[in-house]
């Protein structure tokens, strides 16, 4: 698997999501999630990604427990700061001295002594960016977190981050279908040298061409509350995947490998991270490390998703108030 880098972290071009072993996309199999993270590693994905709220800490515990004889073959990334109230409700909680005793909690679920990718998962709008990120600074100057991230940041926030301490990485949505860190914060990243992670690279599975009918996902599925897996919305968009698997059967791809190698050809310093919970789909993303696009075909991906060809929001009007956007 070849490699690049967040800031100075070396990771796989290509990395692991672990969200859906525990929440969001249906039930998994605990047994086929465990085989699917033993066989990342074996291909040679080097980058895991977890979080503190995915399953309220299944996920990190997953990762810990299956994974605790093989710690030191890949770099592990996990965030903290979305909660979940006892209502069942969302917050976001970047009060400095919460930092150190959320990253705790994580060290004992993970099984490790040191998380090595720190990230903030949303911004706090009540704390100034500078505090948080101090009080992370402090994880690293006591051996706890080895690099720091920032997820769904906003260009002029990662710039003060990046002023109190270096920001290795940040994460945000970015596909062939959702564009919106090219604006800002893309460019912000190059010219930081801070590396970048687009979660979600495959829009969720629509750009797999495995999703054929978003009307008929279970209210339980993250998707189902999606403005773009809705009614016509859906329909506009699905057609959109017709020709991108008109195009990746023309290469000799599939339509997963071929998005996947659209975000690769974005540049050095990008580790999409490609979320799944079975192994069969897991050894399709892994191919799309060898999969090269000609200037001609990455221009035709650009006009074909091009952002007014898209229809609907990503997320729903209460969530889309909670990223920091440009």
């Amino acid at each position: 698997m070849k490699t690049t880098r967040l800031g100075t972290l070396e990771v796989s071009v290509i990395g692991l999501g672990c969200m859906s072993m525990s929440q969001s996309y249906g039930d998994a199999d605990p047994a086929e999630s465990a085989r699917t993270l033993h066989r990342a590693l074996d291909c040679g994905i080097t980058f895991l990604d977890t979080a503190s709220v995915y399953g309220e800490g299944h996920n990190e515990s997953l990762l810990g427990r299956v994974l605790a004889g093989r710690r030191h073959e890949f770099v592990l990334a996990s965030k903290f700061g979305i909660v979940r109230h006892a209502d069942g409700t969302r917050g976001i909680d970047g009060r400095p001295a919460q930092v150190a005793a959320r990253c705790e909690e994580s060290l004992q679920r993970l099984n490790t002594d040191v998380i090595d990718l720190y990230y903030l998962h949303r911004l706090d709008p009540n704390v100034p960016i500078e505090e948080t990120v101090g009080a992370m600074a402090d994880l690293v100057r006591a051996g706890k977190v080895r690099y720091l991230g920032l997820s769904e940041i906003s260009a002029a926030t990662l710039r003060r981050a990046h002023a109190v301490h270096p920001i290795s990485a940040v994460q945000s949505e970015y596909s062939l279908w959702t564009r919106d860190p090219q604006a800002h914060v893309l460019p912000t990243c190059r010219a930081l040298g801070i590396g970048f992670v687009p979660f979600s690279p495959l829009g969720r599975a629509i750009l797999t061409g495995r999703l054929r009918d978003g009307d008929a996902l279970p209210d339980s599925d993250l998707r189902a509350t999606m403005p773009r897996f809705r009614g016509d919305n859906f329909k506009a968009n699905l057609a959109l995947v017709g020709e991108l698997e008109a195009a990746a059967a023309a290469k000799g791809c599939t339509a997963a490998q071929l998005a996947l190698a659209w975000l690769l050809a974005q540049g050095e310093g990008i580790a999409p991270i490609p979320g799944t919970k079975h192994v069969a789909f897991l050894e399709e993303d892994v191919g799309a490390a060898d999969v090269s696009l000609a200037a001609r075909e990455r221009a035709h991906l650009d006009a074909l998703f091009a952002p007014a060809n898209i229809a609907g929001e990503r997320y729903p009007p209460a969530l889309m108030k909670s990223i920091d956007r440009d």
